[in-house]
């Protein structure tokens, strides 16, 4: 398995049944996520505000409800959670302190239309690399 789907599978609980394959993530979001992964990684993504990241990736009616009724996420919901893990995943890998990954995805950033990165990829997959290809340049040049 790549070290960014593992770190995000790491990050979300997902294990893989038999031996390790690049396809573990994306299988088990088609699969549809348990609310216990979009738990986990938020307490990890925004520690100080976990309800506030989990309802920008699910609405509260509808998570409160998956929850009553022990729902999975959906595969937009899923797949939006995985983005985000990815995400996260890669500034772990470049930045090598959670905290400082956190700072940069809530900061707007000029390179990003002063958006915060943590929006961007929350609302679409090139968004998402946008803020990879940032995380990238931090990695290479030595600064965001």
């Amino acid at each position: 398995m790549s070290y960014q789907a593992a770190t995000a599978a790491e990050l979300l609980g997902v294990k893989p049944k038999n031996a390790e394959t690049t396809l573990t993530l994306a299988y088990s979001v088609e699969k549809g996520l348990p609310v216990s992964a979009l738990d986990k990684f938020a307490g990890r993504v925004s520690p100080n505000d976990v309800r506030r990241f989990t309802y920008r990736v699910v609405p509260k009616p509808t998570l409160e409800r998956r929850r009553k009724q022990k729902q999975l996420l959906t595969i937009e919901e899923s797949d939006r959670l995985a983005r985000v893990a990815k995400v996260f995943a890669f500034g772990i890998d470049v930045f090598r302190d959670e905290a400082k990954v956190r700072a940069f995805l809530e900061r707007p950033h000029p390179m990003l239309d002063d958006k915060a990165p943590l929006e961007l990829a929350l609302a679409t997959g090139p968004g998402a690399d946008a803020v990879i290809n940032l995380m990238g340049r931090a990695a290479y040049s030595g600064g965001v």
